[in-house]
C-alpha cells in the first residue's frame, strides 16, 4: 500500500516537475534575447524592440526572476522525489 502511494506521490511530482521547466522556458529565452540585445546586436537586432535599452533590461530582470523561481522550484521538487525513492 505504501509503496503504491509513494508511486503515485512520485508520479504527481514528476509531473509537476515537467509543468515548471514548461513555465521556466520563457524565462530562458527573454534571458537569451536580452543577452543577445545587450551585448550582441549592437544596435542592429533581428527584432526592434532589442535595440531598446530599457526593454532589453526589463526581459534580462523577468527573465531572471522567472529562472531564479523555476530554480528553487525544481530543487525543491526534487527534493521530494528523492525523499519518496
Amino acid at each position: 500500500m505504501s509503496s503504491q502511494k509513494n508511486s503515485e506521490q512520485i508520479k504527481a511530482l514528476k509531473a509537476s516537475l515537467i509543468k515548471t521547466q514548461l513555465i521556466e522556458a520563457p524565462g530562458a529565452i527573454m534571458v537569451g534575447l536580452g543577452l543577445y540585445g545587450k551585448f550582441g546586436a549592437n544596435g542592429d537586432a533581428f527584432l526592434p524592440l532589442l535595440n531598446d535599452p530599457s526593454t532589453v533590461n526589463f526581459m534580462l530582470a523577468v527573465g531572471a526572476i522567472i529562472m531564479a523561481w523555476g530554480a528553487f522550484k525544481t530543487i525543491k521538487i526534487s527534493s521530494q522525489i528523492n525523499k519518496l525513492s
